[in-house]
């Protein structure tokens, strides 16, 4: 196969990294090879973070040049239009439907976007939207709002849903591990339907 490109963006606390780390295992376990990367910025404090994940037959560097992720998942709206750049022609783009106010814009060093929507279905027109927020409450517990997403991601890589399980039971503590399992499922679930 040849050598996928997933690029993981968002905003600090919102479990990217646990997300990143799953995929990686994900693909490690179907037998690839794995490159990670992560740039966390200012992540404690609301900052960008960026996760990329590379995996195929033999991947030789963790960096994913601009233009080339296969993958764009943006766990807010507004990083998927900053880290625009990463995406691929062709490549496929998922959102988590909210808005989180960046520390820049809440300080007042830079004006916030006003036009939003009109840039992201100018820029994404088949871009696929999931509001991991209302699924996760639904399912019981918002801080699975990740798992939701990766639930969604994972109807857009080639893995099976068992891989992904499996990779979930190995690196989430044994007691959230169902909780997180749900949450997998109903993102799967919401992807599937669009």
């Amino acid at each position: 196969m040849k050598t996928m490109n997933v690029s993981l963006v968002g905003v600090g606390g919102q479990g990217i990294l646990l997300t990143s780390d799953i995929l990686a295992k994900t693909a490690a376990l179907a037998g690839l090879d794995v490159k990670k990367s992560e740039i966390h910025g200012m992540a404690q404090r609301g900052g960008s973070v960026i996760s990329q994940v590379r995996f195929g037959e033999k991947v030789y560097s963790p960096i994913i040049p601009d233009g080339t992720s296969d993958l764009l998942v943006s766990f807010e709206r507004l990083e998927a239009l900053r880290w625009r750049h990463l995406l691929a022609p062709g490549g496929k783009v998922l959102i988590n439907d909210m808005n989180m106010t960046p520390v820049t814009v809440s300080s007042g060093q830079q004006a916030e976007v006003t036009d939003l929507d009109e840039r992201l279905r100018a820029e994404y027109p088949s871009a696929l939207y999931v509001d991991a927020l209302a699924v996760a409450k639904e399912v019981g517990n918002t801080r699975t709002m990740n798992m939701v997403l990766a639930g969604a991601l994972s109807v857009l890589t080639p893995f099976s849903a068992e891989l992904w399980h499996q990779a979930m039971q190995e690196r989430i503590p044994a007691k959230l591990v169902d909780m997180n399992l749900k949450a997998f499922e109903a993102g799967r679930a919401r992807a599937v339907t669009r």
